[in-house]
């Protein structure tokens, strides 16, 4: 090799290094100033941009999913760090079930395989959470084999949000709801005098959890699209610039600075 070149690439790796340990020395900048207290217990996140992601570097869809899934056990460690005691992951909406079958298909089969990697570390509790009789059997079966095989963990319960609408939650809410005082008799009068916000949130599909303080997009849109609708009604919102596969460290504890130091009133 030339010397010129050689240099070349020794100053670059230089660079490199410097800039890796520059940013190593913020993180912990960055975490030692949050304050423990004002921290969230439950961060919900909507995992945007895998798409556009793999599009500016010119590949296929399949390859920015696969890339965020990848990037979501990384995430949790992360959350892990910082004592998060609930994350509710957005992976696929209701909505996104009418994109063409082939695209679907190869959507299903990303996420039922990092759901299975993500049970296979044995170091999460999945609870699935989301309409799965509108999934196919094979994905559906994937998530509660995942679910099943977590239940015994005591640690960070990861809520993996599939075939999930706010709206169609909300929906499954009140009919579990209507069954359950059918069964038990009660006439429709008497339970439309009785019925109270937290009768429906018993019912909801992340029952006995707490809402998410904090809800973090990806990508730079700025709109829930039907996440966690009821449970969002106080969390504290925090949209990134950067695609999920692309989210670092350093964007996640920026957003828990930003929501340590804010002014929770609960619609208050």
């Amino acid at each position: 090799m030339p010397l010129s070149r050689l240099r070349f690439s020794v100053v670059g790796r230089i660079r490199t290094l410097v800039g890796e340990v520059a940013y190593d020395l913020y993180g912990h900048r960055l975490t030692a100033r949050l304050p423990k207290d004002q921290l969230p217990r439950h961060v919900g996140v909507i995992l945007d941009g895998n798409r556009r992601w793999a599009a500016e570097l010119g590949s296929t869809s399949d390859y920015g999913h696969r890339a965020g899934g990848e990037k979501i056990a990384e995430f949790l460690g992360w959350c892990e760090e910082v004592d998060v005691e609930v994350v509710t992951l957005w992976l696929l909406s209701t909505d996104n079930l009418a994109r063409p079958e082939e695209e679907l298909t190869a959507l299903l089969d990303i996420i039922a395989d990092t759901i299975t990697q993500l049970s296979h570390a044995q170091r999460w509790r999945i609870n699935p959470v989301g309409a799965l009789d509108l999934l196919p059997a094979k994905t559906a079966q994937s998530l509660r084999a995942a679910s099943e095989s977590t239940t015994h963990i005591d640690g960070l319960l990861v809520n993996v949000a599939v075939g999930y609408g706010g709206r169609r939650e909300v929906v499954d809410a009140v009919r579990s709801l209507l069954h359950e005082h059918a069964q038990a008799g009660t006439p429709l009068d008497e339970l439309a005098k009785t019925l109270d916000i937290e009768h429906i949130a018993e019912h909801l599909y992340t029952k006995g959890q707490p809402d998410p303080d904090l809800v973090i997009r990806t990508s730079g849109e700025q709109r829930l699209s039907g996440f966690m609708l009821w449970q969002s009604a106080h969390s504290e919102f925090y949209f990134c610039e950067a695609y999920w596969p692309n989210f670092r460290k350093i964007d996640f504890l920026r957003a828990l600075r930003s929501f340590a130091v804010r002014n929770r009133r609960f619609g208050i």
